[in-house]
């Protein structure tokens, strides 16, 4: 299984809506799915229809209680499309996991009990604190969503740190398998100028697909679908397709890297 830890600690970066579109175009192509809710707020889990009430065990009980994923993913209404939701229990694992030991590898220990999938997303929450440390301890690789704004590029320095410090402490093989642009408008000049910025700094580890500013993307999370299913003809459906379809195209390589 192919662990992708989808991670930003700047909020607002579309880092929700990629994981599950992307998560979704992975199913819709013949990969057994599973997307990993890391946020307490839980807004992967909503957006893929899964309902608070429904979230009888979810990411909590897998990092403090030590339950199997098998005990805590549920399907969705996407084949092939499995989550482990979030809850607002989350919100004080970071508290609970301070004393235990181990406690950035407590995901890496479920994930690697676990053969269940072809490819795992992990949904982190927007900051650096422990759940983000313990996806980036499991993932074999990192896909960062970065919107097309001046700050952002201010994020994605410390972002590029942290997984140094990642890759010396606990993780040696985590790689990052590209920079997705999201929130791109054509009609703002500053957009291409970030853009190109990004580019000429990380050249080809950004993506050639970019995530346009959508208002179906916005609207499809308040009914509990992705993009993919509520307009798959939309521009950010569109772009999330062929988004996926570059992601596809790197994974080989990082199959033979993890």
């Amino acid at each position: 299984m192919i662990r992708v830890a989808i991670a930003n600690q700047k909020g607002g970066v579309g880092k929700t809506t990629t994981a599950i579109n992307i998560a979704t175009a992975m199913a819709a192509t013949g990969w057994k799915t599973l997307l990993i809710d890391l946020d307490p707020q839980g807004n992967a889990s909503t957006g893929i229809g899964i309902q608070a009430a429904d979230r009888l065990r979810s990411s909590y009980d897998v990092l403090i209680d030590e339950a199997s994923i098998a005990e805590c993913a549920m399907a969705t209404r996407i084949p092939g499309l499995d989550v482990v939701a979030a809850t607002v229990d989350l919100s004080g694992a970071e508290v609970e996991l301070v004393a235990v030991e181990n406690r950035t590898d407590k995901l890496r220990q479920a994930l690697d009990r676990e053969n269940g999938y072809d490819i795992c997303f992990i949904d982190c929450p927007p900051s650096l604190g422990l759940l983000t440390l313990n996806a980036l301890s499991a993932a074999d690789t990192l896909l960062v969503p970065l919107q097309c704004e001046f700050f952002a590029l201010e994020g994605l320095s410390q972002l590029l740190k942290t997984v140094e410090q990642v890759q010396q402490r606990f993780n040696p093989e985590l790689g990052i398998i590209g920079v997705a642009l999201t929130m791109f408008d054509r009609r703002n000049r500053l957009t291409d100028q970030v853009a190109d910025d990004v580019r000429s700094c990380l050249g080809p580890l950004v993506f050639g697909s970019t995530i346009p500013r959508n208002v179906r993307l916005s609207e499809a999370p308040s009914h509990g679908l992705p993009a993919l299913v509520y307009d798959h003809a939309c521009a950010g459906s569109r772009a999330y397709m062929a988004l996926a379809r570059e992601l596809i195209a790197r994974l080989p390589e990082q199959r033979k890297a993890a």
